[in-house]
């Protein structure tokens, strides 16, 4: 079954959002070693939890797909879900990477 438009879109959305998420994980963590805050362990626990949901999202994207193919409503919803993420996320990368 081909993938329809909305799905590919909220896929690459997802995985970006998985990229976004490694690369502010990577820089709280190097935080949290040189200062150990409560705060900056909170933000790292934050961008695992999102990073292993964005791939489970992925991963059922290509393999559930069926849960999605019977509505246009469900596929668009899915799709402006993980462009508000993708938003927040450049927002958060963005500030974080100042």
């Amino acid at each position: 079954m081909d993938m329809t438009p909305w799905l590919t879109v909220a896929t690459t959305l997802a995985a970006l959002n998985a990229l976004l998420l490694l690369a502010l994980g990577a820089v709280w963590l190097k935080n949290y070693r040189t200062f150990g805050s409560n705060l900056i362990l909170g933000l790292l626990a934050f961008a695992a939890v999102m990073l292993l949901e964005n791939l489970v999202a992925v991963y059922y994207f290509f393999s559930m797909e069926m849960l999605y193919v019977g509505s246009a409503g469900a596929q668009q919803s899915v799709l402006v879900l993980r462009a508000l993420q993708f938003v927040a996320l450049l927002f958060l990368t963005y500030v974080t990477m100042q």
